[in-house]
């Protein structure tokens, strides 16, 4: 996806946002236009504030003059926007590939509405292609590990497991966590296997993003497509 074709979808979402609004402010490389985007449309007078999804994106936003509060502090949003790593049958997705799904999964969870900004290419017809990320706590990984490759085995998918950044420098998340990214090529039941996932102690959550979103705008290389429900 070029940079323009990002930018466009970003700015689609931004029209979006009128003064008032709590927002959730997602995180990766789209949704850092939707941040660059906000910041104009704020210096041009827009009241808005937001509870961005990682610490990339708070320092983001503050650069862009972007009034931030907490989900603590303001209970419930009106509106997240954010990225998808993969874009599934019903606005299903995959979510996670920059490490903060935990975060992003709270925040979608807690909007009234979730707006998806992505370009043509992660649209697909079954999820899967990209690696399930798997967000886990390090306690007890190996025990963790057995029980995710118990599951995949259980509904015929690829057992194939990998610590992101390896054995001697995993990848931390922001909440001081790991991520076991699945590499399944399909999942035919993204339900059940978020379902599934969710009910073993260790894991903490995962990348399936199954009826959060409502709406997706899709860049392609001469417009924006609207996806709904």
């Amino acid at each position: 996806m070029s940079a323009t074709q990002k930018q466009k979808a970003a700015e689609r979402a931004a029209d979006d946002v009128s003064s008032g609004m709590k927002l959730g402010i997602g995180t990766g490389s789209t949704a850092e236009f939707f941040v660059k985007a906000l910041g104009q449309k704020v210096r041009d007078g827009l009241d808005v504030v937001g509870v961005p999804t990682s610490e990339r994106t708070r320092e983001l936003a503050e650069q862009e003059g972007i009034r931030l509060s907490t989900l603590d502090a303001l209970g419930t949003l009106d509106l997240t926007v954010d990225g998808a790593d993969e874009i599934g049958p019903e606005l299903a997705l995959i979510k996670g590939g920059g490490g903060a799904l935990l975060r992003e999964k709270i925040v979608a969870a807690a909007s009234d509405r979730m707006i998806v900004i992505a370009d043509e290419s992660k649209t697909v017809d079954v999820l899967g292609q990209f690696p399930l990320p798997i967000e886990v706590n390090p306690f007890g990984l190996g025990a963790t590990r057995v029980a995710i490759e118990a599951v995949l085995k259980g509904m015929v998918l690829p057992a194939q497991l990998e610590l992101r950044g390896g054995d001697d420098h995993p990848f931390v998340t922001d909440g001081g966590h790991y991520i076991l990214d699945a590499h399944l090529q399909a999942i035919p039941d993204p339900s059940g296997l978020a379902e599934k996932l969710v009910a073993i102690p260790g894991v903490v959550e995962h990348g399936l993003f199954i009826s959060l979103a409502s709406k997706a705008y899709v860049a392609t290389a001469d417009s924006v497509i609207t996806l709904e429900k």
